[in-house]
């Protein structure tokens, strides 16, 4: 079959969806306007631990307006139905309004219900809930961990034993939250049995399966709608307990309500980064070498679910180590269920490794470049597998020339500007190719138009716009003649929008769709005796700009519209699907970086400002040059929060989090973003996926806060073992 032209992906393209966004055309979860909405509000348990013992509704109920006041005494019991098809953690997951337990600080305790905001918010304000408290154990330090999860090859005893040089580091990484600019929400309407949601989600088909786990209806019975998403950096991979609220209020009322949480909900209505302690071990010969690396992680679950992420991988596959030892537990504690950040266990892991490789190379006098090329493995360690591609090499490479890495001096503190000591830092970064299977429908109207059809999200990266640029190519269209529909559970069902695998995953199944489509409408014209391409061989015809034609004889040909006209063909419609990774990979499969930061901290206060930072990426093929650009600024500012500002301070007397609002909790602003530049090797990788592509959204951010780091040691001679770093831990 010829190759179809291909002339929107890797176009620069602005957003299709960016009109709708810029004019408030694009509706969100709260915007949606559904007849008849009434407002909820959730009171949040003010102990850390304990059980309530009496809850006084008399004012609350009294205020004019409200409905409802809905809590353990009062809820209808849910069947809360297992759910084996969504990211819930192993663990009993909460059961709203179900008994009188407290298990964390803001745990939901009531919900109240009323025609406005505000007369919700007051009542809410007057629920009166008394508790018999108990002391909450929200230290990672006072924890029980649970049993480890382990993994070894080699010796690890005796590695470190016979090594030349030896490293014992132990690091900590504060919980980071997601806090996106669009807060949770849910508008939850119930008509008979079947309930609709317009719910802040990244995954369509999760919330649709707790949902209805959750009330015991089927799955049909439950409709999912999330055109929109106002970022969600992972916060939003699984159904919540407030989601549930808004549905249970729904249906005690029998009204449309609409809950929306505050801001400082979002720090416990939620999930979280957990924090981490992290020690590793490592040792090497004279000139570098790794021969043992023994990683012990440690961090923060509920106590009523276990959650985990993916923090082993790059210890055991990044660098060629013979022998490797992991130990990876959680600790079970009074505070609500993490889940997934952006870069999740990677940019844990990464920090901790790359700071590691950074030390062990100026204890040696090694270049740090020089160091990761002398540990380079040629096929995954810990798999045996060979490389699907693997580009890390070039990766420093095309860094160091275009950062000018020669202009560092490896002796720490020894170039200043005034006041200001300057710092060069690097670091490598890999995050796994995830595929998993996806389907997508399209249909071909008469007039030479497009519909696709999926369960996906969009909360930011831009699925819109890629997924477009997909089909108008295995179409033959332009781009102002595809739309792409999304967000509701009606559509095909695809997996999570979130692990990098959205492009691969359900841009695989929307090629597959229209390569399909496009096929008959190739076939109905072979075999069309009044067709100018009948007859000709159909694995001879490419379609461009809504025109078939003969490859190679662009005058022999018709449109899309002439054809299906004359055959009296409203449209032509296909499914199509992508199976996902198979049973058994062929070849280990990751997305690279080399990440470069050059800082300035301030000899006297200790400030840090990041002056420049450059990532060059090992991402397999580019479908859009623009949002890949955002994707990789969006990750190098999250990796400057996690490195410099970001950090959840919680009150261990009660499990309060001292810093839930945006005043408080330190994010980059314009002022914290330096130049940023980012550089996409060409290539594709075919081993992946369809498509070539790799993954790009978590890998941008894995790397960037040890090379931030690396550059405070380069600038200051301080090593700083926690994030994020501080300026008191400068001085």
């Amino acid at each position: 079959m010829s190759p179809q032209p291909q002339a929107a992906v890797g176009a620069p393209l602005s957003r299709v969806d960016g009109r709708l966004k810029v004019t408030g055309q694009a509706r969100y979860a709260a915007e949606h306007d559904v007849e008849g909405t009434v407002h909820a509000v959730i009171v949040d348990a003010s102990i850390g631990r304990g059980r309530i013992t009496a809850i006084d509704l008399h004012k609350a109920e009294a205020q004019p307006g409200v409905l409802r006041v809905i809590h353990h005494g009062n809820a209808p019991r849910l069947p809360y139905k297992e759910n084996k098809a969504s990211n819930n953690p192993p663990g009993a997951r909460l059961r709203v309004f179900q008994d009188d337990k407290v298990r964390f600080h803001g745990q939901p305790v009531a919900v109240v219900v009323a025609t406005s905001l505000e007369a919700a918010q007051h009542a809410a304000s007057l629920v009166d809930v008394e508790y018999d408290a108990e002391q909450p154990t929200t230290e990672l330090g006072q924890g029980k961990p649970d049993k480890p999860t382990t993994y070894a090859r080699g010796d690890v005893d005796a590695g470190l034993r016979t090594a030349d040089v030896r490293l014992d580091l132990t690091y900590r990484l504060a919980r980071n939250h997601h806090n996106a600019m669009e807060p949770h929400a849910t508008i939850a309407r119930w008509n008979g049995n079947h309930l609709t949601v317009w719910d802040k989600t990244q995954w369509i088909v999760g919330t649709q399966t707790e949902l209805s786990t959750v009330f015991d209806v089927p799955l049909k019975s439950v409709r999912v709608i999330s055109p929109f998403v106002g970022g969600g950096f992972g916060s939003g991979l699984r159904c919540w307990p407030h989601t549930v609220v808004a549905a249970l209020a729904a249906r005690v009322t029998r009204r449309p309500v609409k809950l929306v949480l505050s801001r400082k909900q979002q720090y416990f209505a939620t999930g979280f980064r957990p924090e981490y302690e992290y020690r590793l071990r490592l040792g090497s010969d004279r000139r570098g070498r790794l021969t043992a690396m023994a990683h012990e992680m440690d961090h923060e679950t509920s106590s009523y679910e276990t959650f985990s992420e993916g923090v082993l991988d790059p210890g055991r596959m990044l660098y060629s180590t013979p022998n490797v030892s992991q130990a990876y537990r959680t600790v079970p504690l009074d505070v609500n269920t993490p889940i997934w950040m952006r870069g999740p266990g990677p940019a844990t892991a990464s920090y901790v490794i790359e700071s590691a490789l950074d030390e062990l190379a100026d204890r040696l006098g090694v270049d740090p470049i020089e160091l990761r090329r002398r540990n380079e493995p040629d096929e995954d360690e810990s798999s045996g597998l060979p490389w699907s591609t693997r580009r890390l090499r070039e990766c420093c490479t095309v860094g160091a020339r275009e950062f000018g890495w020669d202009r560092r001096s490896p002796e720490p503190r020894s170039r200043r500007e005034g006041d200001w000591l300057i710092g060069m830092g690097m670091a490598a970064g890999v995050y796994h190719t995830a595929r998993m299977p996806a389907e997508a429908r399209v249909r071909l109207d008469a007039d030479g138009t497009a519909v696709v059809e999926t369960a996906a999200s969009d909360m930011g990266p831009g699925t819109y716009t890629s997924q477009t640029q997909v089909a108008a190519d295995a179409l033959g269209l332009t781009i102002r003649t595809v739309t792409l529909k999304l967000g509701d559970s009606l559509y095909p069902q695809t997996p999570p929008h979130g692990g990098s695998m959205t492009m691969a995953s359900v841009g695989s199944a929307v090629l597959d769709g229209c390569n399909k489509v496009r096929q008959q409408a190739v076939e109905l014209a072979v075999a069309d005796e009044d067709s100018p391409l009948y007859g000709v061989n159909a694995d001879d015809v490419v379609v461009r700009g809504g025109r078939l034609h003969v490859q190679g004889d662009p005058a022999r040909g018709e449109t899309y519209r002439r054809l299906l006209a004359r055959n009296d063909r409203t449209h032509i419609e296909a499914d199509g699907s992508y199976a996902g990774a198979p049973a058994t990979e062929r070849h280990s499969l990751h997305a690279y970086n080399a990440t470069f930061a050059e800082v300035a901290v301030d000899a006297t206060l200790g400030l840090v400002r990041v002056r420049r930072v450059l990532g060059v990426y090992d991402a397999g093929r580019i479908i859009s040059p623009e949002l890949a650009e955002s994707q990789a600024f969006g990750g190098m500012v999250g990796g400057i929060g996690q490195a410099l500002l970001e950090h959840t301070v919680t009150d261990h007397r009660d499990g309060r989090i001292v810093n839930a609002d945006l005043a408080d909790y330190l994010l980059p602003v314009n002022a914290d973003v330096p130049d940023l530049r980012a550089i996409y090797l060409d290539g594709e990788d075919r081993e992946a996926d369809p498509l070539g592509v790799k993954g790009l959204g978590e890998v941008v951010m894995v790397g960037v806060a040890p090379a931030i780091a690396n550059a405070v040691f380069n600038a200051t001679g301080r090593r700083n073992r926690r994030l994020p770093i501080t300026a008191e831990s400068l001085l």
